[in-house]
């Protein structure tokens, strides 16, 4: 099954330029060094899958010419990678449906106390609407999300209601593999579509998630920084993981501008390994 994923954002939790800063980084004038936080989209099966929807999800989807969305994975729960799912309500808008989004129990009860006013039982009108489904380390099927109708812009008539043909509506089917890992204490989840897995915010992955993980085209890996980080890999931890996953690519993900500048940083990486950066669009 063939997989195409594109990078929304390479970024650590601050992004990159990091407000205030002026290191070479932050002020270099090479696009592939202006990272959003970290999320990725995923072209699966002939599904559209969201992983992980940060404070910069409105601009991602904007810049991408993000349409639809079948799922959103959440890897954990921390800010940078669910601060952006208000606004999911402009999928919800356009195709009259919820958005399903996939995670883990204590993540779902974070979002319970970030995002009250979307569990409320009489709520707001136009707060976001999701369908969530709870997850652990096991296999798991996402399957199409079909809406009954779509909104569509007509000039000079606004919005008009187009229904989805019925031929459209068999829903499509997934497996998703997770990969389990450890963000410091955290438990967090990674996934793997067919021969592309994607792991960000982790530290730790034990020894029996490495079987996972074999004959892969395509392995994305964070790495913050170099030396020892308490909660991320390093670029030495993170070349030494990639070894052991043996796969063909190797891309770092959720970088931070205490690594050096894209072309600097891929001078000094075997050739395969390399940086990602927003925008970049791999297949597999």
């Amino acid at each position: 099954m063939e997989t195409r994923l594109t990078f929304l954002g390479t970024g650590t939790s601050q992004g990159v330029p990091m407000i205030g800063c002026e290191c070479d980084v932050c002020t270099s004038p090479d696009p592939r060094d202006k990272r959003l936080r970290a999320s990725v989209f995923v072209e699966y099966g002939g599904l559209d899958i969201l992983v992980d929807a940060g404070p910069d999800f409105r601009q991602q989807m904007l810049r991408a010419g993000i349409r639809h969305i079948d799922a959103i994975l959440l890897t954990h729960n921390h800010k940078d990678h669910t601060g952006g799912l208000d606004d999911v309500r402009a999928f919800n808008y356009i195709e009259r449906a919820p958005i399903r989004i996939y995670c883990e129990k204590y993540v779902e009860d974070s979002l319970k106390q970030e995002y009250s006013y979307a569990f409320a039982e009489k709520r707001y009108p136009g707060v976001p609407e999701w369908q969530i489904t709870n997850i652990d380390g096991h296999p798991f099927t996402v399957s199409e999300n079909i809406p009954g109708f779509r909104l569509v812009w007509e000039d000079g008539k606004g919005y008009e209601k187009v229904k989805v043909p019925v031929e459209t509506r068999r829903p499509k089917q997934v497996e998703i593999i997770p990969i389990r890992g450890r963000h410091y204490l955290l438990p967090v989840l990674g996934y793997r579509f067919g021969r592309t897995a994607y792991l960000t915010d982790m530290n730790y992955i034990p020894d029996e998630e490495f079987s996972k993980l074999q004959g892969l085209e395509h392995f994305i890996v964070n790495c913050v920084r170099r030396g020892r980080h308490l909660s991320h890999f390093s670029l030495e931890q993170a070349i030494e993981v990639a070894r052991r996953v043996g796969a063909r690519h190797t891309w770092l993900t959720h970088l931070s501008h205490r690594l050096p500048r894209y072309e600097d940083l891929c001078a000094e990486l075997p050739e395969d390994i390399r940086p990602a950066y927003d925008g970049l669009v791999i297949e597999s």
